[in-house]
């Protein structure tokens, strides 16, 4: 069969998992599609597009579409990214709502519960993640009481750590999915550009071991990504965006040691994607309180 002739009952949609941050949706993301398409950390509201990954299979075709978590904005980017998560799930054909095993089910997953009635187009399917953090006994508590928030199509108990029950979670979306021709090639990964994944992998490592406040108030853009001449070298000028000074200093560190391990681990996730070798120049600058401020937030990205 030709990648152009997918089966009679082949069938193809989006797909969007909602929660709490931090529940574990970008590494389900991930796993599903096989390869890093967006950035995880333990810290909230890491993601803040809505990034599509593409899960191929033989009769299916999933696209996951990540987005932020659903939270109770205190900015004006926390309202955007509010806003995103909205029109987003006003378009997917199957919302997953995520719970972690581990934890109780509490305010914030009952108010995001009650946000799904506002998209009734969309089929919608429990999904409990990070089962190897939790007994046997802990999930079974944790399954009948996602049970009584509604009436499912389904309900799925997983771990992307361990790979288990990815299967059965794409088997039973594919079903909820339309009839449908392949909507993305079939070497499709991500519609996600290499610039986009460049900074996103800068903004990851500069996430990684900083202060509560932080996270919230570091963006990234790409200013130029340039071939060196004669070489197998890879040029990226960088900049990093805080709001205040004091927030510099923590990100450049002690004689920018900080700074420097930032480069390290941004390049090693950024060279296997570029496939070369890469130099990466970082400026880290100060937008004051950027996240409240529309025009700083549009010159962002946001």
């Amino acid at each position: 069969m030709s990648d152009t002739t997918p089966p009679s009952d082949f069938r193809a949609g989006f797909l969007s998992f909602v929660g709490r941050p931090n529940v574990g949706k970008s590494t389900l993301t991930n796993a599903l599609v096989g390869e890093k398409v967006a950035i995880t950390s333990s810290k909230p509201q890491t993601t803040r597009r809505a990034i599509r990954g593409v899960v191929h299979r033989d009769h299916g075709q999933l696209i996951v579409v990540d987005t932020p978590g659903i939270h109770r904005p205190r900015t004006l980017l926390g309202q955007r990214l509010n806003d995103l998560v909205q029109s987003t799930l006003s378009d997917v054909d199957v919302i997953g709502f995520c719970i972690p095993a581990n934890e109780k089910l509490g305010p914030g997953d009952r108010f995001i519960n009650e946000s799904l009635d506002g998209f009734p187009r969309a089929k919608k399917v429990a999904i409990v993640t990070k089962t190897d953090t939790a007994s046997r006994t802990t999930i079974a508590e944790q399954l009948l009481a996602i049970s009584e928030l509604r009436d499912w199509d389904a309900v799925i108990p997983l771990s992307a750590v361990t790979d288990d029950q990815l299967d059965i979670l794409v088997t039973e979306v594919t079903k909820l999915m339309p009839l449908s021709e392949r909507l993305y090639p079939a070497e499709a990964t991500t519609d996600e550009t290499v610039v986009d994944r460049v900074s996103e992998l800068i903004r990851e490592a500069a996430l990684e071991g900083v202060q509560d406040e932080l996270p919230h108030s570091l963006a990234v853009t790409i200013d130029d990504m340039i071939p060196r001449e004669g070489t197998d070298l890879l040029d990226i000028y960088a900049n990093v965006f805080v709001e205040r000074d004091s927030q510099k200093a923590i990100i450049i560190g002690k004689g920018g040691s900080r700074l420097r391990d930032v480069g390290a681990r941004a390049r090693a996730g950024i060279e296997p994607l570029v496939g070369s070798r890469v130099f990466l120049s970082i400026r880290v600058k100060v937008a004051k309180d950027w996240q409240r401020d529309p025009k700083l937030l549009g010159r962002l990205g946001f």
